[in-house]
This record gives structure tokens, C-alpha cells and sequence, in this order.
């Protein structure tokens, strides 16, 4: 019973601090450390102070309940619910279940591996490897606290929709034997797969312990970006980024993915410097496309993917999820949904 009162007690302190938190920045860099406003700096030091404990809070919160949520889902369990399904059937149920299953491109060998064996199309394998970096709860969450809900679907609907039908094309295209030649000479193992019989408090546990691991991962990568995003927040003038990077220029959008595929990072490290980018006046569409290709192209997993695609299938891989990264941020580049 320990335990969830002090859950309880740390729920509470986490509402009364995230509510408040506006309120607690202005005391701390007006009122305490008496900073002058409206300069550069303290507009700088403002920013990273406001955004760094909100992103800390959300992400706090939402990897413990993904951690209660993860110990019911397993890659095996995954793999089962893919197989036996028709290719359009199984690339709209593996786009859902990208969103919802905490892998990462760093899990991107052994679950390619794993969906292999399994019998599942390469299509929908693809729909799920996409998905699953790219529409995870951690910037669901986060983009729903920093932009708004209509934002964060809009976020999640584009990505569902490039996971689809990236994977639907990669399959039309029969890409199998661009498929490293031991991929298929592994030997299907038939995994057992153990009753799940964990009491409710195991599964606390599990959370409790993910947010220790993931956290102690990535919070480098969220200061970062950060005060990457703080810098621009306070140096970088209104008008710079939303003239080179505004809907006004169709080369926008292709800038930004050009930039975007070399950088690597996260949801959570990612989305402090796209909230910067359209508060300077970058259009939603341009900035969407820019976070897409950092999470969804970026060039680590293209590195990890070698292991087990030929060159000719990792081309079509990025052209094909390119070209509707593209098609997404044109789209809403020219509707206004904010």
C-alpha cells in the first residue's frame, strides 16, 4: 500500500507543478534572479527553464503508463496478431500497432527478423517498422502538451497514413530478394509463449523501471534540444526562419527533410526544437516534414537496416517514405489548421 500512496502523493505533485509551472518560472527569473526582461538572454534562459521540467513531466508520466502498458504486449505477441493477414488488413493493423508498441529503430533488426520468420509480408513489416518510431505515445503525449490535440492528431493521421501506404507500395514492388540472403536462411523458431499471470503491482514495478531506463537514456538528447531550441528562442529573429523555411517557398519542405535524415534523435529530443520552429513563424507542414525525417529516415536506422536489406530496397525505404513525408507537408502547408 506504500507504494501507491506514494504514487498518489507524486500524481499530485505532478499536477500542482505542471499547472503552476508558468508561475514558478516567472518567480524564479524575475522575482529570485532578478533578470531584466525582454532581452535576448533572458528570453533564452526563460524558455529552457519553462520547457525543460514541462517536457520532463510529460515524458515522466506517460513512460510510466506505457511501461504498465508494455507488460501486456510482447514482440511475440505482435508477430502473432500480424500473421495470417491480407496485405491492406495487415498494413492498417500494423500502422496501429506501431503506435502502441514501445519499439524503437534500435529494436528495428530483431523485430525484422522476428516478422520474417513469421511469414509476415515485407509490406506490412515496413508499415510497422515505420509506424512504431515515428507515431509513439512519447510524442503523442508531447506534442498534444505543446501544440494542442488537433496538432497532435493531424501528427498521428499523416503518420498512420505514410506507414500504409509506404508499406502497401513496398510490397506491390516485390523487394523480397533485396533482402540480405541470411535473413531467410535463419531457421524459424517457434517461440512458446508464457501465460501472463503478473499482478497489477508487477506491472507498477515495470513502469517504475521504465522510466528509470528510458529516462536515463535520453535526457541528454532532451537538454539538448532544448537549448538548442532555447537559443533559437531567444537569438534567432521572427522573421529569418519563417522567410527561409515559410510556406511562402516551395523548397521548403525538401529543406527541411535534407536537413532533417543526417540528425539523429528522438520524439522527445526532436519536439522542443520544432515547437521553437513554428513559433518563428515555420509552417506546420514544413515543420511536420522536418520531424518526420529526423524520427522516421533518420540516418542511424538506415546504418542499423543495412545488416538486413540490400542498398536497392533501403533506396526504395527512403524514397518511398520520403516522398510522403513530402506529400504530407505540401498538403498542410497550404490548409490551415491552427
Amino acid at each position: 500500500m506504500k507504494k501507491y500512496l506514494y504514487i498518489f502523493l507524486a500524481l499530485i505533485f505532478w499536477f500542482v507543478v505542471y499547472f503552476n509551472l508558468e508561475a514558478i518560472t516567472n518567480l524564479l527569473i524575475y522575482n529570485i534572479v532578478g533578470l531584466e526582461k525582454d532581452t535576448h538572454l533572458t528570453t533564452a534562459i526563460w524558455f529552457f527553464v519553462f520547457e525543460t521540467p514541462k517536457v520532463f513531466l510529460l515524458l515522466i508520466l506517460i513512460i510510466f503508463i506505457v511501461g504498465i502498458i508494455r507488460s501486456y504486449f510482447s514482440a511475440e505477441k505482435t508477430r502473432k496478431k500480424l500473421e495470417g493477414k491480407s496485405l491492406i488488413a495487415g498494413n492498417i493493423l500494423a500502422s496501429l500497432l506501431g503506435i502502441v508498441t514501445p519499439f524503437c529503430s534500435c529494436s528495428a533488426i530483431p523485430l525484422f527478423l522476428g516478422f520474417v520468420e513469421a511469414g509476415i509480408p515485407l509490406g506490412v513489416t515496413f508499415s510497422f517498422l515505420i509506424a512504431a518510431p515515428m507515431i509513439n505515445e512519447i510524442a503523442l503525449v508531447l506534442l498534444m502538451g505543446l501544440f494542442g490535440w488537433k496538432v497532435a492528431l493531424i501528427y498521428v493521421l499523416t503518420g498512420l497514413f505514410i506507414a500504409i501506404i509506404s508499406g502497401f507500395i513496398i510490397e506491390k514492388l516485390k523487394m523480397q530478394k533485396y533482402v540480405a540472403d541470411w535473413v531467410y536462411q535463419i531457421k524459424a523458431q517457434q517461440s512458446i509463449e508464457v501465460e501472463d499471470k503478473h499482478q497489477f503491482s508487477h506491472r507498477v514495478d515495470e513502469g517504475l523501471s521504465l522510466v528509470r531506463e528510458i529516462v536515463s537514456k535520453i535526457w541528454i538528447y532532451i537538454i539538448a534540444g532544448i537549448a538548442i531550441g532555447a537559443g533559437a528562442h531567444g537569438y534567432i529573429p521572427d522573421d529569418y526562419l519563417a522567410h527561409a523555411l515559410g510556406n511562402q517557398n516551395w523548397y521548403a519542405v525538401l529543406l527541411a527533410i535534407i536537413v532533417g535524415i543526417p540528425l539523429y534523435s528522438n520524439a522527445a529530443g526532436i519536439i522542443p526544437i520544432v515547437s521553437v520552429l513554428i513559433e518563428k513563424g515555420v509552417s506546420l507542414g514544413t515543420a511536420l516534414a522536418f520531424m518526420m525525417s529526423v524520427i522516421g529516415l533518420s540516418l542511424p536506422e538506415i546504418i542499423i537496416l543495412k545488416k538486413v536489406l540490400k542498398w536497392q530496397l533501403i533506396a526504395v525505404f527512403v524514397v518511398v517514405v520520403a516522398t510522403g513525408i513530402i506529400i504530407v507537408g505540401y498538403i498542410f502547408n497550404y490548409l490551415v489548421f491552427i
